[in-house]
């Protein structure tokens, strides 16, 4: 959460950073300013989509976010400012722009998860654009020095590089069997990303389908959504499955019983964002091991 300055005479609800409050919208995430706070009756605010031709800035370099239905992040790179991205994204580029490819940890093991394993920077000066190529929202996640966020797989778009880079195995799986074949499934992808802002403010910039919905928890508050529909979270927002069963059945106490749907329970204390279009996780066969996971039976 960052403090606003002296000149700053607006705080925006949604990233919580300080700026003048010109311009119609939030200079850090786009969100506009004279838009009224909705939350829902169980405590989800509705992140406001950012309005077309809406211009971002950081560092010394501007990111005009443009279109409603499959939106373009076109940027304005200084020649002191340079980005990084997933190789599909770019759209369209001055060939003044400077590229070149990106060191990435773990590059195999990284591709076997099913994650881009080409991954480039951009260096300024120039115009430069990216595009998620299918419908739905640019999120616009500001990070002050030292703020990170974890995010599932196939959200990132780009992000400055101030703003490191890391993922990890989910740790999140279940197995199924049926008839002689077990399957191991992973409702959040087997890697998660983690990014975090070094030596100043940062922005990264997700791509999430359907409507954006973010929540406060509290210490210990936890509520379950669907696995599918979660977008990025505070590293200190715990996660684990939880399976509903009929009545009298449980995962651990035989592989007869099958689950009717599978939770990801998050709890606080932190930030969470979820979307609304999701896919539900397969839950063909009867599970018969998983990950540190809750039940209930109905």
């Amino acid at each position: 959460m960052s403090t606003p300055t002296q000149s700053s005479t607006y705080t925006c609800p949604y990233c919580r950073m300080g700026s003048d409050g010109g311009g119609g919208t939030c200079p850090h995430c786009g969100a506009p300013v004279d838009v009224r706070l909705r939350m829902t009756n169980s405590g989800w605010i509705e992140q406001p989509a950012i309005r077309d031709m809406a211009r971002l800035r950081f560092n010394r370099s501007t990111c005009q976010i443009s279109g409603a239905y499959v939106p373009v992040a076109e940027m304005n790179l200084h020649d002191e400012d340079s980005v990084y991205f997933s190789h599909h994204v770019l759209l369209h580029t001055e060939p003044r722009v400077h590229f070149e490819p990106m060191k990435m940890r773990g590059a195999w093991s990284r591709m076997r998860a099913g994650m881009p394993m080409v991954m480039m920077t951009a260096r300024g000066p120039g115009y430069i654009a990216f595009s998620a190529d299918h419908p739905g929202e640019t999120l616009a996640v500001p990070l002050q020095h030292n703020q990170a966020v974890d995010v599932v797989e196939h959200r990132f778009l780009v992000a400055t590089s101030n703003v490191n880079y890391g993922w990890e195995n989910t740790g999140i799986w279940f197995t199924t069997r049926s008839g002689d074949d077990t399957e191991t499934h992973y409702p959040l992808g087997r890697a998660i990303d983690r990014f975090w802002a070094q030596g100043g403010p940062g922005l990264l910039l997700l791509h999430g389908p359907g409507n954006t919905f973010i929540r406060d928890l509290a210490q210990d508050e936890r509520i379950c959504v669907q696995p599918g529909g979660l977008i990025w979270k505070d590293p200190t927002v715990q996660m684990w499955l939880h399976f509903e069963y009929p009545r009298g059945q449980y995962w651990f106490s035989s592989a007869r019983y099958q689950a009717k749907s599978v939770w990801l329970t998050l709890q606080g204390p932190g930030r969470v964002a979820i979307q609304s279009v999701f896919k539900r996780p397969e839950m063909v066969g009867q599970v018969t091991n998983a990950s540190s996971a809750t039940s209930h039976n109905w």
